[in-house]
């Protein structure tokens, strides 16, 4: 498959009903916040309770990229004759749609513009724009009597993830954001009834049902939410999570990285303590917007900037490598460029290297990948309710997303930079770090033990 997210194969989002029929989509970057009605010294009026909570325990502060996009200049904007689809505000930008690019020279003409970027079009024809068909379910799942985990006792354990279950520590009082691109069936499916969501949100079409959707964040959130003794035990059972799609698969455009920033920052605003992103991405169907090796620095893509924010907001971002390492590209994919993330390459359970898995390093010369987990034969839950194995750096991600999860709920004092370090410092090639495993396979009972002695 062409699509780039990985398997092996608040802000403001308001889409109105005219907005699915346009045929252009601009990123309008602005200049400043001047016109702001709301005052740093009063973060209560755009912040959550939650997300303030969360910086003061960390001593982060709350600055200008935290207040929202200018109520003034998004009216102004309107008024020009385009549709708002979502706003930006840690990099102060507004995504518009609309039918006609002459509105958008006159948007880029006001004094407070300082670009405008086209980020999508409509593909041509008048194939589907979301998904009404469900898989049948079958839920009749294999029980594995002699183990919790059911087949997954080995991509937890690999990491010595259940150790840390057994001290208690499942996930308890943490939320994971998981943005994605669907999560089909996985309000129908049994074995996934009790897991913890706190909600939905669609940032590529609010009209779509984000349980119609693409598989791939449905067996994504089983790597992580599953808590079925004897059926599969994901690797933070008792978090709570959000469940959010920013992937549209029905066209590659750059505006997913900005349905993608609007959904880390609901992420923000809903209280999240860690993300998890199972995507990426390198290629478009506008082939000049195609990223080169130069571009993989943490800052030339929206979403790398993105990302590389949001252990400065007191989350930690847990992201796929990628799956090109057989392919001409071979290297990591945005935003698993980005600064303070946990870059997850992929490995099988004997800890042997995934051929698919994409290596580093940035252009910059961080390294990249940050760690690797089981991601080549990764045990999932599919979209008929049974267990099945998977492929790809997407499965990785989210098995090393539930137990960093897990020993930050055992360490709450760390900030989400110092969990990011300890768990590099936990890997088995921590003292040599190469472009292929990162800091290796992390320990997370000796990251746990090592902190608190």
């Amino acid at each position: 498959m062409r699509k780039t997210f990985f398997l092996l194969l608040f802000t403001l989002a308001v889409v109105s009903a005219s907005a699915q029929q346009d045929t252009l989509k601009y990123r309008i970057s602005l200049t400043d916040k001047a016109a702001t009605a709301f005052s740093l010294e009063h973060p209560e009026a755009f912040l959550s309770e939650k997300a303030i909570e969360r910086r003061r325990k960390q001593h982060l502060p709350i600055d200008s990229t935290d207040l929202p996009v200018c109520r003034k200049y998004i009216d102004e904007i309107r008024r020009q004759g385009v549709n708002i689809v979502v706003t930006g505000k840690w990099e102060n930008f507004v995504t518009v749609s609309c039918n006609d690019s002459s509105l958008i020279d006159r948007i880029a003409a006001l004094p407070f513009v300082r670009t405008a970027e086209k980020v999508w079009m409509a593909p041509e024809g008048d194939g589907p724009m979301m998904s009404t068909h469900r898989d049948s379910l079958i839920n009749r799942p294999t029980m594995y009597p002699d183990s919790v985990y059911g087949p997954a006792i080995n991509q937890i354990q690999l990491s010595n993830g259940d150790k840390l279950h057994r001290e208690g520590f499942k996930g308890q009082g943490m939320t994971i954001a998981v943005i994605d691109a669907g999560f089909h069936n996985a309000d129908k499916i049994t074995a996934m009834q009790n897991i913890r969501v706190l909600g939905t949100k669609d940032f590529v079409n609010p009209q779509a049902d984000i349980f119609a959707e693409s598989s791939h964040g449905m067996m994504v959130l089983s790597c992580i939410g599953m808590n079925r003794p004897g059926i599969m035990t994901g690797t933070a059972p008792e978090a709570s999570f959000w469940l959010l799609r920013s992937e549209d698969e029905y066209s590659e455009h750059l505006v997913e990285q900005d349905y993608w920033a609007a959904a880390v920052e609901f992420a923000d605003s809903v209280g999240a303590d860690v993300l998890n992103t199972s995507l990426g991405y390198y290629t478009f169907d506008d082939k000049s917007k195609d990223y080169k090796f130069r571009d993989l620095d943490g800052r030339h893509a929206l979403m790398s900037r993105q990302a590389s924010r949001v252990a400065d907001k007191g989350m930690v971002l847990v992201c796929s490598a990628g799956n090109s390492g057989m392919g001409s590209w071979k290297k990591i994919t945005p935003p698993g460029d980005a600064d303070n993330v946990l870059t997850v390459g992929a490995i099988d359970k004997e800890g042997v290297l995934a051929p698919f898995s994409s290596i580093g390093n940035t252009a910059d010369h961080r390294i990249k990948p940050d760690i690797v987990a089981v991601g080549l034969g990764a045990d999932v839950i599919r979209t008929d309710g049974n267990q099945g194995k998977a492929n790809g750096t997407s499965f990785s991600s989210p098995i090393m997303c539930g137990m960093v999860t897990c020993l930050w709920q055992a360490c709450p004092e760390l900030t989400a930079k110092e969990v990011i370090e300890l768990v590099r410092r936990s890997g088995d090639r921590t003292d040599y770090p190469d472009n292929i495993y990162g800091y290796g396979v992390p320990d997370m009972w000796k990251a746990y033990k090592s902190h608190k002695q």
